[in-house]
């Protein structure tokens, strides 16, 4: 019986390797053709580079938690993109940062407009991205 478990625990890790291009595949287009590439690894690593506000930087204090908390309300309620509704807000000592993609300037501009309205004006430090290949 203990063998049996043993291979059927082996059988499992071996086809969780997972090898399949189409599976792994970060691209919309075919290899050669010109198109949309969702790979973002570049960023990735420039946002783990940089002294860039992140999501782990947001304060625990009840304030930043709240003025966060309303910020992404009525980003939800703005009816966004999915890209709008994903940036990243992050409050500290009541100055919030706002970062990521968003798929044109007017949600750029609509986002830092909520953030503004309940921060302030010097208060928000917009890094939001117009994402180019839309």
């Amino acid at each position: 019986m203990r063998h049996l478990l043993l291979c059927v625990g082996l059988v499992c890790c071996l086809g969780c390797g997972n090898t399949d291009k189409a599976a792994t595949n970060t691209s919309t287009t075919k290899p050669g053709e010109p198109g949309v590439n969702r790979d973002n690894t570049a960023v990735n690593e420039r946002d783990r580079n940089s002294n860039s506000k992140t999501p782990i930087d947001q304060n625990e204090n009840q304030a930043d938690i709240d003025r966060t908390a309303e910020i992404r309300r009525q980003v939800m309620d703005a009816k966004l993109s999915v890209n709008g509704q994903n940036v990243k807000i992050i409050t500290s000592d009541g100055h919030v940062t706002l970062r990521g993609p968003v798929d044109s300037a007017e949600e750029k501009n609509r986002i830092t407009e909520i953030a503004t309205k309940i921060a302030g004006v010097d208060k928000v430090h917009n890094e939001l991205e117009v994402n180019v290949n839309r």
